[in-house]
Formats: structure tokens, C-alpha cells, sequence
């Protein structure tokens, strides 16, 4: 299925599209193809995406706040501006020590 769900051809600001939700994570598909995804998300203090693996690399840019972002089991600081590649089939996390906002980018081959 190929949809792009925010409305093409204007201009917007992620962090206006993503609210933050009380003790939880909102997501939001921001293009959708049969070869990749784009995902906004917000994850509010204390939330985690807890380990897993992935069979495509992810890059991930942190919008707003910060996030800590593990992986192999190495957790890497990252503020809002700074992005870091989540290679694939290596374990990784997210998790939230304050709230944020990211943006995820994965590219199927």
C-alpha cells in the first residue's frame, strides 16, 4: 500500500505534528511506500521502545528533548538536531528520560 498521510505539497513543522500523550507513545505515519517508511513520533518521559532487532537500517533525528538510544547494548545521548543510523539486525532501544520527539526514517531493500 503506498499512502502519504500528511498532505503533500505544503509546508509544516514535525514537532506541530505530533502532541505529546500522557505516560505514552503517539506515532504517526508520515509517508508510507512499499520501500520505506517515514514516522513521527513522541515518546513522553519514561517511555521505552525495549530491544529488538530490525532486517533494514533506521535512521533516527531527535526533533525535540532529548533521548538515549541503545545499540549493541552501547547507549548514545542525543538532543534535539542530532541523528544516529540504527544499523540492521543489531539489537537497539529507545527510551525516554525526558519526553522527545523523532523522527524515523527506514528504507526497506
Amino acid at each position: 500500500m503506498e499512502t502519504n498521510v500528511f498532505e503533500t505539497g505544503k509546508p509544516f513543522r514535525f514537532q506541530d505534528k505530533v502532541a505529546f500523550s500522557e505516560g505514552g507513545i503517539v506515532s504517526k505515519k508520515v509517508i508510507q511506500q512499499e520501500k520505506g517508511n517515514v514516522t513521527l513520533f513522541s515518546f513522553d518521559q519514561g517511555q521505552k521502545l525495549s530491544e529488538h532487532t530490525a532486517p533494514f537500517d533506521a535512521l533516527v533525528q531527535i526533533l525535540e528533548g532529548t533521548a538515549e538510544i541503545v545499540i549493541g547494548g552501547n547507549p548514545n545521548s542525543l538532543e534535539a538536531g542530532m541523528a544516529i543510523i540504527m544499523p540492521a539486525n543489531i539489537p537497539h532501544a529507545v527510551n525516554a528520560n525526558e519526553p522527545f520527539k523523532m523522527l524515523l526514517t527506514m528504507i526497506r531493500v
